[in-house]
């Protein structure tokens, strides 16, 4: 599970053009592992959304949401994040 003070990750192993997720920093990890590309970590600024460079993920964050949570929830990834 992940920790409330850990970096969040999140994937798009649905294949969906955008994601909103709560967080303004976050690592995309592209799809559930095995098949994730190199974890890279994003951040949006002052902007309320960016692009994956690696998988073209929209991500657009939503005030709403906590910084670990995602719409949809399945995209937040709570599994092993290890290098």
């Amino acid at each position: 599970m992940a920790q409330s003070t850990a970096t969040p990750h999140f994937q798009n192993s649905m294949g969906l053009p955008k994601i909103e997720i709560g967080a303004h920093e976050f690592m995309c990890i592209g799809a559930s592992p095995p098949y994730d590309h190199p974890h890279v970590f994003l951040d949006m600024g002052r902007e309320s959304e960016i692009i994956c460079p690696y998988c073209s993920t929209l991500y657009v964050n939503n005030k709403m949401l906590a910084n670990h949570a995602a719409k949809p929830a399945e995209a937040a990834w709570a599994g092993d994040v290890a290098a």
